[in-house]
């Protein structure tokens, strides 16, 4: 068949390169929203498909975190938490640092990880990074319903627990972290591609930013305790996520309007320069994976 007398309006679809690095491409992923949806059911399914616990993995993993918290943190190195209990302020910060770690780490491999699908046959790349953060909304759902068991178990015990009024724009909090995640996996997996080691190092990396996210100790506490390392707190946008978060669920710790903003922005900025470094790689990273 002789494609140069095919009038160029009756292609359906004309692949070619990016040539704006900004562009979204929303159009086209509506159009491939069907592979968008069989990439979300594959990472849910496969994931614990030949596991003998299965999905309760989602559960174990935030419960013994939360319980190894509460004896290290609060029993012995004396960390309050006002009327909350300890297992309960720590569960909470941890499923939703949970959702935000698990998007980081999957969507940084994307490249590495896909390279034979991304060589056979073509989609929109950014296709893969979404499935990852809309899969992983599973998992916090499930996680965040065990929160809530124990939220009533403790209620009915006697404990006096309240949530904040603002409690319904806690998923407004959730798409933050799963954009923030994004960006900043769409800018390691594009750096892995050539420089390797850093995979390396994302594990690490993770963890020691647990640590300065607030994750099991309250803001306001490290700057009383350590003023002079509190600027590691301050200006990172995760910590405001996670003691906002608290705040909606437990009515505990303080909203800093200057954080939510902070936070905000740095994750636009963050999700458009990923945008642009990642639009940039996936023209020739299969030369370099």
């Amino acid at each position: 068949m002789n494609t140069d007398k095919i009038p160029e309006d009756d292609w359906l679809y004309e692949i070619k390169p990016k040539d704006n690095f900004f562009s979204l491409h929303l159009q086209e992923i509506w159009n491939y929203r069907d592979l968008l949806f069989l990439f979300v059911r594959r990472d849910v399914v496969t994931v614990y498909k030949q596991t003998i616990l299965g999905p309760l993995w989602y559960l174990i993993q935030p419960l013994f975190t939360a319980v190894t918290f509460t004896i290290i943190f609060n029993s012995v190195a004396g960390i309050e938490t006002g009327v909350t209990p300890p297992f309960l302020y720590n569960l909470a910060g941890i499923i939703v640092w949970n959702y935000f770690t698990t998007c980081l780490n999957e969507t940084s491999d994307t490249f590495k990880k896909n390279a034979g699908i991304f060589g056979k046959v073509y989609f929109p790349r950014l296709i893969m990074p979404l499935s990852i953060v809309v899969s992983n909304l599973l998992k916090l759902s499930i996680q965040l319903l065990i929160f809530i068991g124990f939220y009533v178990y403790y209620s009915l015990a006697g404990v006096a627990l309240s949530c904040s009024p603002f409690v319904f724009l806690f998923p407004v909090l959730v798409i933050i972290m799963g954009v923030l995640g994004l960006g900043l996996g769409m800018i390691i997996s594009s750096l892995v591609t050539k420089y390797r080691d850093l995979s390396f190092l994302i594990g690490f990396g993770v963890q020691l930013l647990m640590y300065v996210s607030a994750v099991m100790y309250p803001i306001a506490l490290l700057q009383e305790k350590l003023p002079d390392y509190a600027w590691l707190v301050r200006y990172n946008p995760l910590a405001y996520i996670i003691e906002t978060s608290r705040y909606l669920l437990l009515a505990e710790g303080e909203v800093s309007m200057f954080g939510v903003l902070y936070t905000l922005g740095i994750t636009i900025l963050l999700f458009f320069i990923g945008l642009l470094i990642f639009n940039k790689t996936e023209k020739n990273f299969i030369d370099t994976v």
